[in-house]
């Protein structure tokens, strides 16, 4: 599963991990067309090495964003290149993290009075939490089978 870490310079979640993607823009024909458009521009994919799988169930995060995941494989090999300032790594969560029943494990954090609870996936060198780790987990469960 092909992640980004989003340049420490942008206005929105800087610094943190998500998927390639971004904005709809209204000259995109589709979801599927702006994501491809995204992630030609944001990780240099180029959209005929993408076989689309399909779109996910839409998720809005709690500071009000609307996602909409699109599903793709790319082949083996597949090079790609950070846009500068706007994705500072780019980096590979393996399908065998995915379906390991084990993950992802549940946080707990109290800011400023509130607790709230959210999901992390393990890696190495990157913090995988909110909106992206709640998309792959249920990405995850469907893999693994579950309802």
């Amino acid at each position: 599963m092909w992640l980004t870490r989003r340049g420490a310079g942008l206005p929105n979640h800087a610094g943190q991990v998500a998927f390639p993607g971004g904005k709809i823009e209204p000259w995109d024909l589709s979801v599927e067309a702006a994501a491809l458009r995204e992630a030609a521009e944001e990780i240099g994919l180029n959209p005929a090495d993408a076989e689309l799988l399909g779109r996910m169930d839409d998720h809005v995060t709690g500071t009000g964003f609307h996602i909409s995941p699109i599903a793709a494989l790319v082949p083996a090999g597949v090079r790609f290149v950070a846009s500068l300032g706007e994705v500072e790594d780019i980096f590979c969560l393996p399908f065998a993290v995915l379906l390991d029943p084990a993950e992802p494990r549940r946080r707990r954090l109290v800011a400023r009075g509130v607790t709230r609870e959210f999901w992390v996936w393990p890696h190495d060198e990157h913090v995988i939490w909110g909106a992206t780790a709640a998309i792959l987990r249920k990405l995850a469960l469907r893999l693994r089978g579950a309802p």
